[in-house]
Order: structure tokens, then C-alpha cells, then sequence
């Protein structure tokens, strides 16, 4: 009499982890991209081409200042779905963009460095393109993963694709590090190109088949219910929790990236550090993320508690960063790889306690609204931190 249900009922649970680690294809993808502008392109340009370090940090800022243009993203997919879709199509449009983005990075990088003015107009525009499908494909898939899982599983979910994509970004900067190991110009467009190919594949093995259709239209149909200036004034201005929380991610982001844009080019001018030695340097801080991430998971949020885990993490990156200085005064480069280990670390500790602290504040009828929210947060942060 059991077996028929139990039976269904099995095959329904692998069904749905197959969809599970499907979704995780995507922020494989997303860290991959990531490293090859923040780490690859980004020393190219100050270090071989001698482009203006403040230039190159505006360039730069551009996704990221982008971020408040995620709340309207988040309320267009919480309340117009594609093909009775809320997320897949916002997400596999948003990947389009981001690897249209990275070719055209690449290629301004390429031709137009040593006409400098022709070179910031255009990479303007390369970077805008970029980043809005940074900010699109990022929104629509935190908002997906908020529907996908259960209040109690979110916080874990949210986790362990975050370790997704670290694995993307320590594995990209392996292979990034390695093509580009002795710095050739020819080799930039064929690597972005082939990393557009790999954010695209990814992110169509990720996306079909996430959302049943008829839950998607009923929770648009309740979204659609206010207009955008309501319900941002009603879920976001007028909450005293969702804005003091908005500031101390800002505030924390601001801190603990301040370093992000200068890290390797500090490396290449102050350390003497190759192309692919510097680039190999976000695999390291990976890796510190990773095994923070792993641990807060599975233990440390459990013990300790969100915000204080987060104290915790922002206090180690003080000390650890202070070392990285040091570093540059007594001249060892072997130790910086450690260093930046350690910041990874202290920033996996950090972004465990603050995202296990958000989440708890969406809801399925509005998850693309309120994750633009903490997208945003984070993005303002990180391009504060970049311009500082």
C-alpha cells in the first residue's frame, strides 16, 4: 500500500535536487565573470597599460553604482513575468549582458588604452552593459533561490551557493592566472570570449525549469497589486529594521573592500608580482572565503549568532589587512598570498553573520524587491570601498 507514495515521493525528491545543484551552475558562472574584470582586466589596465589608477577605479564603480537600479529590476520580475516566468527570463537575459560586457571590456582594453579619452568614453559604455546584466542576472537569482527554499532552509541555501560562487572565482582565477602567465594583448578578447561562452552555457543549464508557472503568475498577480513608488515607500523607506540594516552593509562593505581594486596592482608595483601570480591572488582569497563560508555554515552560525559572527569577522580584518602594509615595507611577497588568505577568511566570517541577518527579511511576493535591497547595500559598499 506504501510503496507507490514512497516511490512518488522519492522520485520527487531527486527531482528536486537535481534542480538544486542545477542552480548552482549560475553563480559558478557569476564568480568566473567576476574574476576576470576584478582581478585580470583590472591589472592589465594600471599595471601593463599604465592607465590612471583613479580612472580605472571609476570604470570600475560603474556596475556597482548601477546597484539602486536593482529594486526596479527586483519589482519588475516580482511583478512581470516573461512566459508566466518571474525569474528564468530576467536571468537569462542578465547573462547575455554580462558576457556582451565582458567582450566589450576586453576589447576597449585591447585597442583603445593609449587613447585615453576614447578609451574612458568607451569603456563607459563597456562597463555599463556589463553591469547592468550584473545587477539583472544577480537580483533575479537571489529571488529565485528566496522562492525555491523554505524560510528555515533559506539562510543555508543563500550560504551554500555563495560558496558556489567562490568556487567559481577560485577556480577561474586557477585557470585565468595560468592563460595569462606571461601577459600577451592578443590572448585578452579570445579569454573574455570564452568566458562569455562559459557564463552562458552555465547559466542555461541553471535557469529552465526553476519555477512552476502557476505560482509565478499568482505571486505576480499579488505584486502587481501596488505600484512600484508604493511599495518601495512601504517595504523599504518607512521600516526602521530594513534601513538601520542597509546602513551597517554599506558601512561593512565600505570597510572591508576598500582594498578589493588595489590589491593586485599593489602586488604587480609594490611586490614585482607577474600577471598570472597577482591574478592567482583572488584564488587564495577565495579559498579563505570558502573555508569561512563552509564553517559558518555548518557550525559557527549555530554557536555564535549572526551579528555577532560578523563582529567577530570585521575585527580579524583590521589586524590581517594591517599585515598586508607590512608586507609592502619588509619586502616579502611569499607572505602576502597568506595575507590575502586571511582576508578572505575574515570576509567569509563577515558576509555569513550579514546574509544569514537579511534574509530573514523577505518574502516570496516580494523576494526581487527586497534582495535589489541587500544587492544594492552591498554594491554601494564595495563602490565606496573601490573609490576610497
Amino acid at each position: 500500500m506504501n510503496r507507490e507514495p514512497t516511490a512518488a515521493s522519492e522520485s520527487l525528491t531527486v527531482r528536486r535536487l537535481a534542480h538544486h545543484v542545477r542552480l548552482a551552475a549560475f553563480p559558478v558562472a557569476y564568480g568566473l565573470s567576476g574574476v576576470l574584470i576584478g582581478g585580470t582586466l583590472n591589472r592589465v589596465m594600471i599595471a601593463e597599460l599604465h592607465v590612471p589608477a583613479t580612472l580605472v577605479a571609476l570604470l570600475f564603480a560603474i556596475p556597482l553604482l548601477l546597484s539602486p537600479l536593482r529594486l526596479w529590476f527586483g519589482h519588475c520580475s516580482d511583478s512581470r513575468p516573461i512566459l508566466g516566468r518571474r525569474r528564468e527570463p530576467y536571468l537569462l537575459l542578465g547573462s547575455l549582458l554580462i558576457g556582451a560586457g565582458l567582450c566589450a571590456i576586453a576589447a576597449v582594453t585591447q585597442r583603445l588604452a593609449g587613447q585615453l579619452a576614447v578609451f574612458a568614453a568607451a569603456g563607459a559604455g563597456a562597463f555599463l552593459l556589463y553591469g547592468l546584466g550584473r545587477n539583472l542576472a544577480h537580483n533575479s537569482y537571489q529571488a529565485l533561490v528566496t522562492e525555491r527554499f523554505r524560510d528555515r532552509q533559506r539562510g543555508r541555501a543563500m550560504t551554500l551557493y555563495e560558496v558556489a560562487t567562490l568556487l567559481g572565482a577560485v577556480a577561474g582565477a586557477g585557470v585565468i592566472g595560468r592563460a595569462m602567465e606571461h601577459y600577451d594583448p592578443a590572448r585578452l578578447l579570445p579569454l573574455a570570449g570564452g568566458v562569455a561562452l562559459a557564463v552562458w552555457a552555465l547559466t542555461l543549464l541553471a535557469a529552465p525549469g526553476q519555477e512552476p508557472r502557476a505560482l509565478a503568475v499568482a505571486r505576480a498577480g499579488q505584486a502587481r497589486s501596488k505600484p512600484f513608488a508604493q511599495v518601495l515607500r512601504e517595504y523599504v523607506l518607512t521600516d526602521p529594521q530594513v534601513r538601520r540594516l542597509f546602513v551597517v552593509v554599506v558601512c561593512t562593505f565600505t570597510g572591508t573592500l576598500a582594498q578589493d581594486v588595489l590589491l593586485e596592482p599593489y602586488g604587480a608595483l609594490v611586490l614585482g608580482l607577474s600577471v598570472g601570480q597577482t591574478t592567482r591572488l583572488t584564488m587564495f582569497w577565495g579559498l579563505g572565503v570558502l573555508a569561512a563560508m563552509l564553517l559558518s555554515g555548518l557550525f559557527l552560525l549555530r554557536r555564535l549568532g549572526a551579528l555577532r559572527l560578523m563582529r567577530i569577522g570585521l575585527a580579524l580584518s583590521i589586524a590581517v589587512f594591517t599585515g598586508v602594509g607590512t608586507v609592502g615595507l619588509a619586502g616579502t611577497p611569499e607572505v602576502l598570498r597568506w595575507l590575502v588568505l586571511g582576508l578572505g577568511f575574515c570576509a567569509g566570517l563577515t558576509g555569513a553573520g550579514m546574509l544569514a541577518s537579511v534574509v530573514q527579511f523577505t518574502t516570496p511576493e516580494r523576494a526581487g524587491l527586497l534582495m535589489g535591497v541587500w544587492g544594492m547595500a552591498n554594491m554601494v559598499g564595495h563602490a565606496v570601498g573601490s573609490l576610497l
